[in-house]
């Protein structure tokens, strides 16, 4: 059975129906619209877009420009959010069967070919193809943002991936199924796809009816292994200390949302406090949940530096992370000739790469994180050791993807 919006009728204030809408771009009884059409009609009002239905981060993007050149290809649409998401969007009209599963694999480019971009190179890219200089990215916006801030957080959204990916057709059909289970192939990845159904429609006036539905979306993230040292574990988001399966009580979610407000406290108190000595490290936004990590600059975001605290054992640590078989977890592996110099660095730190994955890590021992006296001492030497392990790790991770690269 095929998938699709019924027509939609207008009626008039006194309840007379009137002529059904005019389906435009739809078959052959289409009326010539093409992706042109579409695009020129996000770029004006990207509010069409059902972009809260697919992932609420993205809420509230400024289109940017049309036809934005990239290596891999044009991106029909670029939008950035004014804290710095970029949404592309890819435009379709859903003629051709053999092109659906096509056009999700060209966006997938665009996206993994921008994961090497900056700020400064989507504002280069997108000056260029507006005929404007300056910083159009902030311009555009039209938002009261900082533009530091902003660059900042548009660099780091590029190099980890963090992207909305909206397929938009004109009236999908047919063949939908199919697409879903193609994106649901893609688990791994870190963006978010869409896949939008946005058919328009002529009124007897001339002007235009758009109706979006939200066919497929899923949010697929990259597969991540965080390694803390034997014995520990990360504190979850929404940790429960009842394993009953019952039903939640107000007193349990009132527990949960005060647990969550101590950890965002607490990474709030280190984040205040933490003086790095390497510059161009980008820092974390304060976490809710049990740790928050520093990005090493790996292809997708694949190498970085975890710091965490569990109150289960009282204890705070680091630990060096990657993705399961990325470029990041290879950069890691490559780091075992340096073992030595390494914990000559990381005086303390476990450093041991006998096993499969390498376990650079160190852990810290308080009597109760709860305590406030106790909870500083923790907080002052966990900011000691990321700065440390920072300028010890990041470097070495950095030329031995240098290296990968050259090999």
């Amino acid at each position: 059975m095929s998938r699709q919006h019924a027509t939609p009728l207008i009626i008039t204030p006194d309840g007379t129906t009137i002529h059904a809408a005019t389906p435009l771009g739809l078959g052959s009884t289409g009326h010539g619209l093409n992706e042109a059409a579409i695009q020129d009609l996000v770029q004006r009002h990207p509010s069409c877009l059902p972009i809260a239905e697919i992932d609420p981060m993205f809420v509230g993007p400024v289109a940017i420009c049309r036809e934005l050149t990239t290596p891999a290809g044009s991106i029909d649409n670029l939008l950035v959010t004014p804290t710095g998401l970029p949404v592309l969007v890819e435009c379709k009209l859903w003629r051709n069967p053999e092109g659906r599963r096509e056009v999700i694999g060209q966006i997938l480019d665009y996206s993994k070919e921008l994961t090497k971009w900056s700020a400064s190179d989507l504002q280069r890219e997108a000056s260029r193809r507006l005929g404007r200089k300056g910083n159009v990215l902030v311009k555009e916006a039209g938002y009261e943002v900082d533009e530091v801030a902003f660059n900042d957080a548009l660099t780091f959204n590029l190099r980890r991936g963090r992207f909305l990916l909206l397929i938009v057709g004109d009236g999908i059909r047919e063949g939908v199924e199919a697409i879903t289970e193609y994106l649901q192939a893609h688990a791994g990845l870190h963006f978010t796809l869409g896949l939008v159904e946005l058919p328009i429609y002529s009124a007897p006036d001339g002007s235009k009816i758009v109706v979006p539905r939200v066919l497929a979306k899923t949010l697929t993230i990259a597969r991540n292994v965080i390694s803390v040292p034997e014995g520990m574990m990360l504190e979850e988001l929404d940790e429960s200390d009842d394993a009953t399966g019952l039903p939640d009580t107000p007193e349990k979610i009132a527990d949960r949302a005060r647990r969550r407000e101590i950890r965002h406290q607490f990474w709030s108190e280190f984040l205040d406090g933490l003086r790095l000595d390497d510059p161009e490290q980008m820092l974390p936004s304060p976490s809710l949940g049990g740790h928050i990590v520093f990005k090493f600059g790996a292809p997708g975001g694949s190498s970085w530096l975890t710091v965490f605290r569990d109150v289960r054992y009282n204890a705070v640590g680091l630990a060096l992370s990657s993705n399961v078989g990325s470029p990041g977890e290879k950069a890691s592996m490559m780091l075992v000739d340096q073992a030595n110099e390494i914990s000559t660095e990381l005086e303390g730190a476990t450093v041991d790469f006998s096993q499969p994955r390498p376990d650079i890590s160190q852990r810290y021992l308080v009597q109760n994180l709860n305590d406030p006296k106790d909870r500083q001492r923790a907080i002052n030497w966990l900011q000691d050791r990321t700065n440390a392990f920072i300028n010890c790790l990041r470097p070495r991770i950095r030329s031995a993807l240098l290296e990968m690269g050259n090999d």
